[in-house]
């Protein structure tokens, strides 16, 4: 059994870890943040086998807390460890203004340089992570993440405040950093003595045209059209959007078409990956008698009985495929056949659909023709 300390437990970059270590076996997590007895911290550095340093000071009243609780904490732990003679692996995070002339910066390079002594003189192993901007689930809006900022006032509808569109950022990921910190647990990554660690990958982007992106994960309520998520930073963004979601506002309605037949909703559109939509049909009720020339679809009925006809265009050949909500099966389209379907049962029938283009009124290649 390994145990694990984590300073700055209550953190944005703590509670992953946690959350990430309570899911591995053989792991006794300890913790220790901002209000906890110095005392528990002393237990803990006796029973831990590495300790994962995080704590942190971000917006103190009096700037003399930045040394206090950097550099400060940080003596205290190594002078710990030294009273124990346990040689603990440390990992801290850091930030990349540990290189700037202000307050905070010369606190965390204090910290820093602590450590490294620390490894110097003991040959424990330290690995020290000068973090860029770090964002993803749980951390504080309006407090030191432009990320969390933005997606929490975008998504309650609040102003945010650009002052420069154009400043270029560099971010990291939560999930990538814990991946990260975890290989170093699993023995799979190594440091040089004074050097210090990366989290790959990174993206760089402008402060517009994040802002322009999670504007646009808003919208999708309401244009449906999804990003591309084949792009990691864009996936990993608007997970964290979602994130901040109120918890009111997880779901939202659709815009419903209704006619004598039943009724008709789009899902999700997407440029990539075309569009999904789900309608309700009368019992009896027929619909399609229409071919495309190059847009393809599928159908999948969700609950009831239907018939899917097919006819090629140039013959008389009609092809039924029987299919039921009971047993949940994929018809594919193929182009160059009037299909129609056709609901079999005495209630109402389901039917999922995925086309591959988002529909265009001026652009339809949907040409009408009886199977």
């Amino acid at each position: 059994m390994r145990s694990v300390l984590v300073t700055g437990a209550n953190g944005f970059i703590g509670k992953n870890m946690v959350e990430a270590l309570s899911r591995r076996d053989e792991t006794t997590v300890l913790t220790f943040d901002i209000n906890d007895d110095v005392s528990s911290l002393k237990s803990s550095l006796q029973r831990a086998d590495i300790v994962f340093h995080f704590a942190g000071v971000n917006r103190p009243k009096n700037v003399d807390e930045f040394d206090l609780g950097h550099a400060g904490l940080t003596q205290t732990i190594v002078s710990l460890i030294n009273e124990y003679g346990n040689k603990l692996p440390i990992v801290m995070s850091s930030s990349i203004q540990a290189d700037l002339d202000n307050p905070y910066g010369l606190s965390k390079k204090k910290a820093e340089n602590i450590l490294f002594e620390y490894s110097k003189k003991t040959g424990a192993s330290v690995y020290i992570y000068r973090l860029t901007n770090v964002f993803g689930k749980w951390c504080r809006p309006n407090y030191n993440s432009v990320v969390a900022t933005f997606c929490h006032n975008i998504s309650h509808g609040l102003d945010i405040t650009i002052s420069d569109r154009n400043k270029a950022i560099e971010l990291v990921y939560i999930d990538d950093v814990v991946a990260s910190f975890l290989s170093i647990l699993d023995g799979k990554l190594a440091v040089t003595p004074g050097q210090f660690v990366t989290v790959m990958p990174s993206y760089k982007m402008t402060l517009g045209n994040l802002a322009d992106l999670i504007y646009q994960f808003r919208d999708i309520r309401k244009t449906l059209v999804l990003p591309d998520f084949s792009d990691d930073f864009v996936k990993c963004l608007y997970a964290t959007y979602l994130s901040y979601l109120d918890k009111s506002e997880f779901s939202y309605s659709l815009d419903i078409k209704t006619d004598k037949r039943g009724c008709l909703a789009e899902l999700i559109k997407s440029e990539h990956i075309g569009q999904i939509f789900v309608s309700k049909s009368h019992a009896g009720i027929i619909r399609g008698h229409h071919y495309h020339n190059t847009r393809v679809e599928k159908f999948c009925v969700i609950k009831g009985n239907a018939v899917i006809k097919f006819r090629h265009i140039l013959n008389d050949e009609v092809i039924p495929y029987y299919v039921s909500g009971d047993k949940f099966e994929v018809v594919d389209i193929p182009p160059g056949y009037t299909h129609s379907i056709e609901n079999l049962s005495n209630d109402e029938m389901i039917v999922l659909f995925w086309t591959d283009q988002i529909f265009n009124p001026d652009k339809t290649d949907t040409y009408f023709k009886e199977v």
